[in-house]
């Protein structure tokens, strides 16, 4: 399926999320949930509904996937996530062609940033086992402020950007990244590859939904042209 056609538009800063849109990580973090659900003796979610939290704060997360648990249990059962997901992080890869979009979009000119649920620590280890720190001018946290679907990472990154929302791209793979670019006023790119089935992300006004890296470096191409800073 062809990604939908719009006028192109120029942008000054290019957000994406990090998990599930530019890291295979999704699975991982799915069973990861799942197991510390199990070692604390909590119903164990299904794959969908672990894959559905993905993006939002630890917090919203846990209360979503494992509402059984109660609130003063948060911490061992985070814990216990960490210690699942951690030990396997360093097998997380790219999606195969995500290096070289983001050195095309470097090189057009875009200023590139991430909005991510993952804790500062661990997203710093992230950019590092990938050689990516370089890359993003800014980068915003869920533990540094209120998390997706609020609109106050992209809204932190565009004050650190000097870009107005017209400007302004997120492409994310979860109705959270989408509703987050809503929010703040913010057009977005919904890619389908990730934690939340395409089907599910129809109804948030995506300029388009893609399926590919290929199909989304072409679809920036076509559509995104960079404005001056």
């Amino acid at each position: 399926m062809a990604p939908d056609a719009v006028l192109p538009r120029r942008f000054q800063l290019i957000v994406f999320d990090w998990d599930g849109t530019l890291v295979d990580s999704t699975g991982l973090i799915a069973r990861s949930l799942q197991e510390a659900c199990r070692d604390i003796g909590a119903p164990v979610p299904d794959e969908r509904s672990a894959r559905h939290v993905i993006g939002l704060g630890l917090g919203d997360a846990l209360r979503h996937a494992a509402p059984a648990v109660p609130e003063a249990r948060y911490a061992e059962l985070a814990g216990r996530y960490r210690d699942h997901y951690i030990a396997r992080e360093s097998d997380i890869p790219l999606f195969g062609g995500v290096r070289e979009l983001l050195d095309e979009l470097g090189a057009a000119g875009f200023l590139l940033a991430v909005a991510t649920g993952k804790g500062r620590a661990g997203l710093e280890r992230a950019l590092a086992l990938q050689g990516l720190t370089h890359r993003f001018f800014a980068t915003r946290c869920a533990d540094e402020g209120r998390p997706k679907p609020h609109p106050d990472m992209l809204l932190h990154l565009m004050d650190r950007a000097g870009a107005e929302p017209d400007a302004t791209l997120m492409i994310g793979d979860t109705s959270h990244d989408l509703e987050l670019a809503r929010n703040a006023g913010a057009a977005a790119v919904a890619v389908s590859w990730g934690a939340h089935p395409a089907d599910g992300l129809a109804n948030f006004g995506a300029l388009a939904t893609v399926h590919t890296i290929a199909e989304l470096r072409q679809w920036l191409r076509v559509n995104a042209r960079a404005a001056a800073g």
